[in-house]
């Protein structure tokens, strides 16, 4: 029964009244009823200012077409989608008292079950205590974007376990990590791009740190000579002088570990200025530099290799599938492209919160425990946003897929290069 649930959660594009009624009568909960009981609220927290901002409106809208092609229902229940902003205009970037005051938001609005979010790493480990330490959950949230590898795994001191004051995990994701992301991005400069010293930058944030330390790790591994490590302070106006020690030690390679918001475009200006164009010395940056309009645009962008933890969406469409669909219905709807990869990734997570919606009782602990108990969820390969199958592992609210892309800056947008094993 579990599976033909997913199914319906799934069934997404173009629904007709046949398929709808099909759907309806596969489901335990939905044969007894032909219309909604109950009205359930499902959060997004994205940063809406700043850098990420046009990335994050995008998957919000894309998360609200894909429910109305549903008809805003999923078994017995009426699904609402309210979102929250945790940046704010003066950081323009995601704000540590923002995603305080966020996670108290979301467990004080009573029809709230669950969270999509957050984008950012450090703004789910302020989230997950809270929600997890919610009197009436704990209270699900499913990133469709966090990497970091402590919020799931064992990293740094007291991971993950201080995130989960119960003792009871209340956190999925449907991307992989930093770990592998770290490590793929690495394997990827030296067997593709053949360098041999690399420079390694990171932002100081949790994101940043992480994801710069694991390239250092699978550097090293590979066979590339890390000649040196330094972050870069974001509210400084010029980073030339940072990558005067790169430039002393003759490196080939400067990866940015962290995020592009909000010194992005200088930082790279500047990686420019003083080490030559991304031909010369090649520029590396993970996920945290995708999507983002104002770096893809930059001259001095172009040839910058960025990966996503995940397929891209242009390879995403060429595969067809729902994700094509989905893409195609919202170009029609808003006549463009949804920004970056991460609003395909938005949709999954939340067909995950869909799928423990169905099968629950309506409760946030009811929704919680479908995820992260028992055998989990999976949405089916071919329902799924991804086009690929997306199960979650109970135990640790990671997912199976290990995907790694990798994506070429040019002409102003970021082309697929490669599907990058991580090992």
């Amino acid at each position: 029964m579990r599976l033909r649930s997913t199914v319906c959660v799934g069934a997404v594009i173009a629904l007709t009244a046949v398929t709808l009624a099909s759907c309806k009568s596969s489901s335990s909960k939905s044969s007894t009823s032909s219309a909604p009981t109950k009205t359930l609220v499902i959060g997004t927290d994205l940063p809406l200012q700043g850098d990420n901002g046009d990335q994050s409106k995008s998957t919000n809208d894309l998360i609200q077409l894909y429910l109305d092609q549903i008809g805003n229902k999923v078994g017995n229940y009426k699904i609402e989608l309210k979102a929250y902003d945790d940046s704010t205009a003066a950081k323009g970037k995601w704000d540590d008292a923002t995603c305080s005051a966020n996670a108290t938001a979301h467990i004080s609005n009573t029809n709230e079950v669950a969270v999509m979010g957050t984008f950012n790493s450090g703004c789910a480990k302020i989230e997950v205590p809270v929600l997890d330490g919610d009197p009436q959950g704990p209270m699900l949230i499913v990133s469709h974007a966090n990497t970091n590898v402590g919020l799931t795994k064992k990293w740094s001191t007291g991971e993950p376990d201080k995130y989960y004051p119960k003792g009871t995990r209340n956190y999925a994701r449907v991307v992989t990590t930093d770990d592998n992301q770290g490590n793929a991005d690495a394997l990827f400069a030296k067997q593709d791009l053949k360098v041999t010293k690399c420079y390694v930058y990171n932002d100081n944030d949790t994101y940043g740190k992480g994801v710069a330390s694991s390239f250092v790790t699978g550097a090293k591994a590979a066979g590339i000579q890390v000649v040196g490590e330094a972050a870069w302070d974001k509210s400084q106006p010029s980073f030339a002088a940072l990558f005067q020690d790169a430039k002393s030690k003759g490196a080939d390679c400067i990866f940015l570990g962290g995020t592009a918001d909000p010194a992005g475009a200088q930082l790279i200006k500047d990686k420019v200025d003083v080490l030559g164009d991304n031909t010369k010395v090649k520029l590396l940056a993970p996920d945290g530099f995708s999507g983002v309009p104002n770096v893809d645009s930059l001259a001095q962008a172009e040839g910058m290799y960025v990966s996503f933890a995940g397929i891209g969406t242009e390879a995403l469409v060429k595969q067809g599938g729902v994700p094509a669909q989905l893409i195609e219905a919202y170009k029609k709807k808003y006549g463009k492209d949804p920004v970056g990869s991460y609003p395909l990734y938005g949709v999954a997570a939340v067909q995950v919160i869909l799928a423990a919606i169905e099968k629950s009782d309506g409760t946030r602990k009811s929704v919680t425990d479908q995820v992260l108990s028992g055998s989990g969820i999976t949405v089916a390969a071919d329902k799924s946003a991804t086009g690929k199958e997306i199960k979650i592992d109970p135990k640790t609210g990671d997912t199976s897929a290990l995907d790694i892309s990798v994506l070429k800056v040019t002409g102003g947008k970021e082309v697929f290069q490669k599907a990058q094993s991580v090992s």
